[in-house]
């Protein structure tokens, strides 16, 4: 007689852009999966397409899981999730594991993880890359800051929504190598805006360019996926230039502490400022490249 393994219980708080998605592989991996999300009708949403249970405060999605996953805004998100009347850490069992998804801030990052710890919990910071494509496709690289032994606890939900899962250092380690993401990515967006520019002016196929490049010491995710949509003019998708900038500034704010310099990163993100004044706050971030439109010059 065969016998069925019942998986642990998961609670997952924000179903945004990537939350939905990641929320919907534990799901569909046979994980009992207990949603929270701050707009009521997303939860409505997410159980019209998925198999779980709907809490109403952080703190109930908590209280039900061994494992607790959230995916939110900014730091004043977490502190309110995790730390509030109705916050995980004070009505999550002694023992479990909390994961944060959210790209935040390398100090919030440590408190909870001193918060977790004194309430027998533990925790780790583990920002996520891929954007919505890798959330939805279950193939988004995460960042990991906290203990080993944590990190292997969760591992197998953690795969559910993740191709590569590597854990960095401590505490907040795991938002330090999001930030040096988000860095590689402005600084690589900024020299493919220029050179489409290029390529455009002396008439160049952009499809056999790619073709050409992307094998080579240019090749790069931006390159691959974005070129064609850029040169196409089309940017009403992917990662925003609101959300790239909250990154940025965090970026800005950890690079200041750490004494370090970040020209280039301080140039894109002033552009981005112009292109939000233009209407492209919602557009993804490859829309970097109409810094360049005559009409502004």
């Amino acid at each position: 007689m065969m016998t069925t393994v019942t998986k642990a219980t998961v609670a997952f708080i924000g179903l945004g852009t990537m939350g939905f998605p990641m929320a919907g592989h534990l799901s569909q991996q046979g994980y009992q999966v207990v949603v929270y999300n701050r707009t009521d009708a997303t939860a409505k949403k997410w159980l019209a397409k998925y198999q779980g249970k709907q809490a109403f405060s952080p703190a109930e999605a908590a209280s039900q899981a061994e494992v607790i996953l959230t995916c939110v805004g900014n730091d004043q998100d977490l502190q309110q999730v995790y730390l509030g009347d109705q916050g995980i850490v004070g009505a999550a069992k002694p023992g479990s594991t909390l994961v944060d998804h959210t790209t935040a801030s390398a100090e919030i990052a440590r408190e909870l993880e001193s918060a977790a710890k004194a309430h027998q919990l533990e925790f780790l910071d583990a920002p996520v890359s891929g954007g919505e494509a890798g959330a939805v496709n279950g193939c988004l690289t995460v960042m990991v800051g906290g203990e080993q032994s944590t990190l292997s606890k969760v591992a197998a939900v953690i795969d559910c929504y993740a191709k590569a899962v590597n854990l960095i250092g401590p505490a907040g380690y795991g938002q330090r190598c999001k930030m040096v993401n988000q860095l590689c990515i402005t600084g690589i967006l900024q020299g493919l805006s220029e050179a489409l520019k290029l390529a455009d002016a002396a008439k160049l196929d952009i499809n056999k360019v790619v073709e050409v490049l992307q094998h080579g010491a240019a090749g790069s995710w931006q390159l691959s996926n974005r070129a064609s949509s850029m040169t196409a003019n089309e940017f009403d998708f992917g990662f925003a230039i609101d959300w790239m900038r909250k990154d940025l500034a965090i970026c800005f704010d950890e690079a200041d502490k750490l004494g370090v310099a970040l020209p280039l990163a301080k140039q894109v993100d002033n552009e981005y400022a112009k292109l939000q004044q233009r209407g492209y706050a919602r557009a993804d971030t490859s829309v970097l490249i109409k810094q360049f439109d005559d009409e502004q010059r």
